[in-house]
């Protein structure tokens, strides 16, 4: 495959995994920690009933969004030609962008606000950077081994 396929490849394929994990945990979180009486695809509604949200209710977002953009990052990575780390840090920038979006429409505890903008998108694509790195260079290695 020619490399400008892969590496489009690579961006596509970690964003919708990461999406897929994203969306994932936040619906796990919504069966552990229901909001009552709210619909869920009413922006409008759930904006006005965030400042009444408990900390539990706060726990799968951070997760949705930190887990999401490090296993879409450790994905684009791995199937990034070169440059793994780059492609790693687009998927966090990806998120990030739809991070700062939802945290504008739906404005939750300053707390959480900034541990999510600070803590879940950047530096877990950086970690994921990492990963895929390391997975990358292993692989390379075991193709050279007796």
């Amino acid at each position: 495959m020619k490399p400008l396929l892969k590496n489009i490849l690579a961006v596509t394929a970690g964003w919708i995994g990461g999406s897929i994990i994203n969306m994932g945990l936040l619906q796990i979180g919504h069966f552990l920690y229901p909001i009552h009486g709210v619909d869920l695809n009413d922006m409008d509604a759930l904006a006005k009933i965030m400042p009444t949200l408990e900390v539990k209710h706060f726990i799968f977002p951070f997760l949705a969004h930190a887990l999401g953009t490090l296993t879409g990052a450790i994905l684009a990575g791995i199937i990034a030609v070169r440059q793994k780390m780059k492609f790693a840090i687009v998927i966090g920038m990806l998120f990030l962008i739809g991070g700062i979006m939802v945290n504008s429409m739906l404005p939750g505890p300053i707390w959480f606000t900034f541990l999510d903008i600070v803590v879940a998108y950047i530096p877990m694509a950086w970690i994921g950077g990492i990963f895929a790195e390391r997975i990358s260079s292993r692989d390379s290695l075991d193709q050279y081994s007796l």
